[in-house]
């Protein structure tokens, strides 16, 4: 442990690497009009220096494949950007997605990274394709994934225009970003933000940006750390107000099993709502948002997973109203893990728990990043195999503040939590955390939190109810590569508003490895060689719980898509029994089991495309074989197809045991236009035995007005025993429409 503070010390001494290519570029203020309908010939816009754009994968520092123009310019009241994007043959660029936030990279794509408050971790995103197609999205944490999927959140939505022309020469767009969307902090008229545009050419699977990027990076696009320092002059943070009043009309019917157990008895639950969401700028720097009856009808159902271990499973937040800036409050405890989690915000074990009321205040202060939240449930009853549940009414609040130390890729912050529920029940966390860039690519991440509650015993120690993170790692895919991190959490760190998976342990691992760009004339743009490990033991004998041990190599083409192959051996300690699907378990006992595993993917610039992985090898006392398969398939500009499948069997011939589970997933888009869409989302899970099925039809005619038609349904799979389970376990129909008032 002593080397952590020298090496914060170290980072104090030596100066650190630019994360830009050069000094801040001044931006160009219009000195005319423009008229935003996809043909850049104003004056205007001629007077604007273009971008030096350049590839950037697969061969780095090459003239772009095609001319690429793009210029970027503001006005007192927003930011514009103008694309020229030649190609010698248009039949091949592409542009299928109709949806609003459909990334597709099977399209041509435009994009434009903002890093608002230039504090290289946060940035927010706008992509288009040749047919307008918006996109826009949050990132967060440096474009860094903690605990797998991609760094970025399509949930967080603003309001923005484009315009875009198909001509036999090529596709061009004008892009109007309201400065009133954004947020950001101006110094008397200055603003200094960082800025990355890219290209996505699909049927060359080529990338150029500006600013170069090399391809080192999983998503360099994307990695606010790397943008272009700009400046801004005689802009001004806006103080906007947006009213988005909703009214929501419809019913859910539900079969529930009677008091006596002898009957499913439908019971009908009318939903006739009305609520309203309020954005305003407190200050130039200050973002209040207040919502009342809260409804999230719209969002999409989350994807059915299998577990097959002893811990719980993660599920993203997909609600709107907790997506702006929602980096603000990220606590990191390790992979999934953090100590606010807002879905435990309005979902309960049981089901949605309604929302009546909250607040949210987020923004910058001098040189502090803060957030407060502040949300107010109502009390919920639920039916669970024929006795009633009552989830109690209960009030959540956070509260966030961080800033920049040491250098510009360095903060600390502190969080606290505290959820309180009308009984009387109580949960309370308080953390502080740190970032630190120590020099190039290379990250020290150090973080301490505590809970308490009134359901602890007394005389909790300090470390009984604590949790405590250190973490090292170089963020790069090519040379030299480790990620190497230390925790403690204790037998009570129980943090009542996030998620925590595993508890009473204490950790070390990750990986070493080495990763290496090919020549250009290898048809591989990189690979990388890596040796992971990790233990987990119980901190109250010291025995090790879970272990890992392997060897992993992946590579990258340059045509597009990657393959991995790796060989483990695992080891877990069960202290008590493990149940597995289909009421199979594995006893207490110690068990190390070999394993192989391997994941390939098709290009995800072809039309027709597919993910496929596979595990196999004993596994606890027996063995395992698992399977899975994701393919799309874009049949038009209208018609998307997409669909998972996940095959896993396991047997203990042993105990005479085994069990089968498919997990199915398929998703119809239908875009009638950029304005009206439908998506189909239908689920199978042998494991719990259902179907669910989830159909959303949105009407989007302009921005801040939308309408909704929502269908869902739960069908039962397994209609066996007595009573027998109706097919329908649910049914809801719903009708929303919202509309916001712009300033």
């Amino acid at each position: 442990m002593r080397i952590v503070p020298i090496i914060i010390l170290g980072s104090l001494l030596l100066a650190p690497l630019p994360g830009q290519p050069g000094p801040p570029v001044m931006l160009h203020r219009l000195d005319g009009p423009i008229v935003l309908d996809g043909h850049i010939s104003e004056p205007a816009w001629l007077a604007v220096t273009p971008f030096q754009v350049i590839e950037s994968y697969p061969n780095f520092g090459d003239p772009p494949a095609e001319i690429t123009v793009v210029r970027v310019a503001y006005d007192d009241q927003n930011l514009y950007v103008a694309g020229h994007f030649l190609a010698r043959d248009m039949s091949l660029v592409r542009a299928t997605a109709l949806e609003r936030d459909d990334l597709r990279f099977s399209d041509d794509l435009f994009g434009i990274l903002l890093d608002t408050f230039n504090d290289n971790e946060n940035a927010l995103s706008f992509v288009v394709n040749p047919a307008g197609n918006r996109i826009d999205m949050s990132v967060a944490n440096d474009a860094q994934s903690q605990g797998g999927g991609l760094p970025w959140n399509r949930s967080w939505n603003t309001f923005w225009d484009v315009a875009t022309t198909r001509t036999d020469s090529g596709w061009f767009l004008e892009m109007r970003i309201p400065f009133s969307s954004l947020r950001f902090q101006d110094q008397e008229g200055r603003v200094v933000m960082g800025l990355t545009v890219w290209r996505w050419m699909a049927d060359l699977n080529k990338n150029a940006t500006y600013p170069p990027l090399e391809p080192k990076w999983d998503w360099g696009n994307m990695k606010p750390s790397i943008a272009q320092d700009v400046i801004l002059e005689g802009v001004y943070a806006s103080r906007p107000l947006y009213i988005t009043p909703y009214v929501l009309g419809g019913g859910q019917q539900e079969a529930l099993l009677n008091a006596a157990g002898s009957a499913y008895d439908p019971v009908s639950n009318p939903q006739n709502n009305v609520g309203l969401d309020v954005k305003y700028g407190l200050t130039s720097n200050l973002t209040l948002d207040i919502t009342l009856n809260t409804d999230f009808a719209q969002v999409e159902a989350d994807d059915q997973q299998i577990n097959l271990t002893r811990f719980s499973l993660f599920f993203p937040e997909k609600r709107l109203f907790f997506q702006e800036r929602a980096s603000i409050f990220e606590f990191s405890t390790g992979g999934p893990g953090r100590l606010f989690h807002s879905r435990r915000i309005g979902l309960s074990d049981y089901g949605p728990v309604p929302i009546l009321a909250g607040m949210r205040l987020v923004g910058r202060i001098g040189a502090w990043d803060i957030g407060l939240l502040d949300m107010l449930t109502a009390e919920a009853g639920f039916s669970v195999s024929g006795d009633s549940v009552t989830v109690p009414a209960e009030n959540f609040t956070v509260a966030r503040i961080r800033r920049q130390v040491l250098n510009e890729y360095s903060y600390l912050g502190a969080i606290i939590t505290q959820r309180n529920n009308v009984s009387g029940g109580m949960n309370r966390a308080l953390g502080v955390d740190g970032i630190f860039r120590l020099w190039g690519d290379d990250y020290l991440r150090a973080s301490w939190s505590h809970t308490a509650s009134d359901a602890f015993p007394a005389g909790l120690s300090l470390i009984d109810a604590s949790h405590l993170r250190l973490n090292i790692s170089r963020r790069s895919t090519i040379g030299p590569l480790y990620n190497f991190s230390l925790s403690r959490s204790g037998s009570h760190f129980v943090p009542g508003m996030g998620f925590q998976g595993r508890s009473d342990f204490y950790r070390l691992g990750n990986n070493v490895g080495y990763g290496v760009l090919a020549p250009e004339e290898s048809p591989v743009l990189r690979y990388r060689v890596q040796l992971d490990f990790v233990a987990f033991y119980r901190n109250a004998d010291n025995v090790l719980e879970s272990g890992r041990l392997g060897a992993s190599m992946n590579l990258e083409w340059k045509v597009g898509g990657f393959g991995n192959l790796a060989i483990k051996m695992n080891y877990e300690d069960l202290t008590d029994t493990l149940w597995l699907p289909e009421e199979r378990y594995v006893p207490p006992g110690s068990y190390p089991f070999p394993e192989l595993s391997g994941r390939y993917a098709l290009p995800y610039s072809w039309p027709t495309r597919a993910q496929f992985n596979f595990t196999l090898g004993r596994w606890y006392d027996g063995h395992r074989l698992s399977f899975g398969a994701g393919p799309s398939w874009t049949v038009s500009d209208h018609i998307r197809l997409s669909g998972q499948y996940q095959y896993t069997a396991a047997e203990f011939p042993e105990r005479e045991q085994a069990f089968t589970v498919h997990v199915a997933r398929l998703r119809l888009n239908l875009n009638f236009n950029a304005k009206l869409s439908t998506a189909t989302f239908v689920q199978l899970n042998t494991a719990a035995d259902l179907v669910g099925i989830n159909f959303r039809l949105r009407y989007n005619p302009r921005e801040g007005t939308d309408f909704y038609l929502v269908y869902n349904e739960g069908l039962n799979l397994e209609r066996s025993g007595i009573p027998i389970p109706p097919l329908s376990s649910s049914r809801t129909i719903l009708m929303k429409y919202a509309l916001t008032f712009l300033p």
